[in-house]
């Protein structure tokens, strides 16, 4: 099986991760990972419901920070119910997570709170996004069985020929890498007066979706970066 995160941000619902670590055995995923849980993921209702999977509700990271949980990949698709103002593609499981499959890349798949979903900043830290097509009628699913569908196109990912090994994928920048472009590039713009506080945050929501599309490498980051400080020095200096 490839290197896939399960992230859950601020799940409230201890039989909902019990479920869930469950369904991640059934499927062959391993890495749980929790953001500020507003429950308690080891507690009884958690494990009766996690049955063989109490071993995953054991070994899950507990972080305080999407940035966090998402140290280390190169790839991550979140999970959103609803369109947003901010142009937003949306595909199924099916047609994105096969992008998550690489066998030297880690990727993640982001899943938000059950009463709010993920936030638009919180969408931001992706580059790409799902959207489980269901009855319009009720087309609302519960957040483990969000995890369910997605797991099970995993695991017939996982099921096809062997992954064969890819270099290019070994370059990828790290989305905790590209965190650091964002907050640099955001400095520099501000400095040019190309954003301004007020509307700084609406504005890099969009800059970062355009940039996450182009899966940048460490090298292509390094010269983007050696641009804006070549762009700051000029500002002190003219």
């Amino acid at each position: 099986m490839f290197q896939v995160k399960i992230i859950l941000v601020e799940p409230a619902g201890e039989r909902n991760i019990g479920s869930i670590a469950r369904v991640m055995r059934n499927m062959g995923l391993s890495q749980l990972t929790i953001v500020n849980p507003r429950c308690d993921h080891l507690s009884e209702d958690a494990k009766i419901m996690a049955v063989h999977g109490i071993e995953v509700l054991e070994k899950a990271n507990i972080v305080h920070s999407l940035p966090q949980a998402l140290q280390g990949c190169q790839r991550a698709i979140a999970t959103t119910a609803r369109e947003r103002d901010v142009p937003t593609l949306l595909e199924t499981p099916r047609q994105a997570i096969p992008w998550l499959k690489g066998a030297n890349i880690t990727s993640a798949l982001i899943f938000g709170p059950e009463d709010r979903g993920l936030s638009n900043q919180e969408l931001s830290y992706a580059q790409r996004f799902v959207c489980i097509p269901a009855n319009p009628e009720y087309p609302s699913l519960n957040l483990a069985q969000a995890v369910g569908i997605c797991a099970y196109e995993l695991y017939q990912l996982s099921q096809e020929s062997p992954i064969q090994q890819d270099s290019s994928l070994e370059d990828l920048a790290n989305i905790d890498e590209l965190e650091g472009y964002y907050q640099h590039l955001e400095s520099v713009l501000l400095q040019v007066n190309y954003l301004y506080s007020h509307t700084a945050p609406k504005k890099m929501e969009k800059l970062r979706r355009i940039i996450n599309r182009t899966n940048l490498t460490r090298q292509e980051l390094a010269t983007i970066r050696g641009i804006l400080r070549q762009i700051e020095w000029s500002i002190d200096h003219k």
